[in-house]
């Protein structure tokens, strides 16, 4: 399934891991992850869920063979069960993004309690490039995050930014050197085994409840128009044009 899944003093690590792929994340892959969250969920061993990529990438976002098949954004869809998984998962999850973050490898992260990344980390969110919308609640908690002209730069434009630019938009909370990435990261995500994790439970729900429900519209509004965009000319030109530029 290319999920990598260790667990190790209190914290299930999910790793990305199709290294040869820049860890770009197929429709096996989200079905996975889903599986794993739902597991560990109901797990009182596991304490926090750290999120990783093998390699040197977190997530080259989706696989563009899956991503061009129009089904994709179906309302059934493995994605659309990883967003919904991850949006309402009630034990903190820690990201540590160690290169290439793209698409949905950005967009989740927004969805994360503690992300920490990589000196020389570079995020991009080409939705509009490839013909599409932005996904996973982005178009709601990216203006949020970064303000609205920071966030219509991003998803607009698709204009790539670097580790300190995401940490100005307050989507990270710290740029590490990358030799002191993961080990900070599982860090932090070991430091919830000596917190009660009922207080940390109700602590992280208080913190989103506010914007539980406009998340959860903005994931389905922005679904409701990427499946037809999908299917589209636009994107099916976009997506073709880039798969055939790899291909050589």
């Amino acid at each position: 399934m290319s999920i990598g899944y260790q667990f190790d003093q209190g914290v299930a690590t999910l790793t990305f891991d199709r290294p040869d792929k820049k860890n770009a994340i197929t429709s096996g892959m989200y079905e996975a992850i889903v599986r794993h969250l739902r597991e560990v969920s109901a797990d009182s061993a596991v304490r926090a869920v750290l999120f990783t990529g093998a390699g040197s990438a977190f997530t080259a976002g989706n696989d563009l063979k899956d991503f061009a098949d129009p089904r994709f954004a179906r309302p059934d869809s493995p994605v659309l069960s990883f967003m919904q998984e991850l949006a309402t998962f009630d034990k903190p999850v820690v990201a540590a993004v160690n290169g290439m973050a793209v698409g949905i490898g950005v967009t989740m992260l927004l969805h994360c309690d503690l992300v920490y990344v990589a000196e020389g980390a570079t995020f991009s969110m080409p939705f509009v490039k490839l013909g599409l919308v932005p996904e996973f609640g982005s178009t709601l908690l990216l203006p949020m995050m970064a303000g609205r002209v920071g966030a219509a730069e991003k998803l607009l434009l698709g204009k790539p930014f670097n580790a300190a630019e995401a940490l100005s938009m307050g989507i990270v909370n710290a740029v590490l050197a990358p030799g002191d990435l993961l080990n900070h990261a599982q860090a932090a995500a070991r430091s919830f085994n000596a917190l009660p994790p009922g207080a940390v439970r109700d602590t992280k729900k208080l913190l989103r409840q506010a914007q539980a429900v406009l998340v959860q519209e903005a994931i389905m509004r922005e679904l409701n128009v990427l499946g037809p965009r999908l299917a589209g000319p636009e994107a099916r030109e976009a997506i073709a044009a880039i798969r055939a530029k790899r291909d050589k």
